[in-house]
């Protein structure tokens, strides 16, 4: 129990240490992606306003029943609903916020739908 919240703190640091650098702005809005044991969520925030533009996870009425819990086919799922919603609300530019977590397996594949479908890091 005691190495859950030691793993916790640590990305909690990283991700405090991340978000140091990675400021949203209207121009530039933040992506940024959380993950849990379940599901996966991702959202488009303008940190200038403190505003989530755009969001979508898999508990999202269109993907509740496709996806499974927070692996690489929902990471591809929620990106493309994601910069569907994006494309809609005029976003095309993005800063990528990882939330802490190395940028490998879901995240990365998060990441790579989400420039497939057009939207620039």
């Amino acid at each position: 129990m005691a190495r859950m919240a030691n793993r916790a703190a640590e990305r909690e640091k990283r991700h405090s240490r991340i978000r140091r650098r990675v400021i949203g702005s209207s121009e530039r809005p933040r992506l940024c992606v959380t993950k849990t044991l379940g599901h996966l969520y991702a959202q488009v925030i303008d940190d200038s306003v403190g505003a989530t533009l755009v969001q979508a996870s898999t508990l999202d009425r269109e993907l509740r029943g496709e996806v499974g819990g927070p692996n690489r086919k929902a990471a591809t799922q929620v990106a493309a609903k994601l910069v569907e919603r994006a494309s809609q609300a005029g976003i095309k530019r993005v800063v990528f916020d990882r939330g802490g977590y190395p940028y490998h397996g879901v995240v990365a594949a998060f990441a790579e739908a989400c420039r497939k479908g057009g939207l620039e890091f």
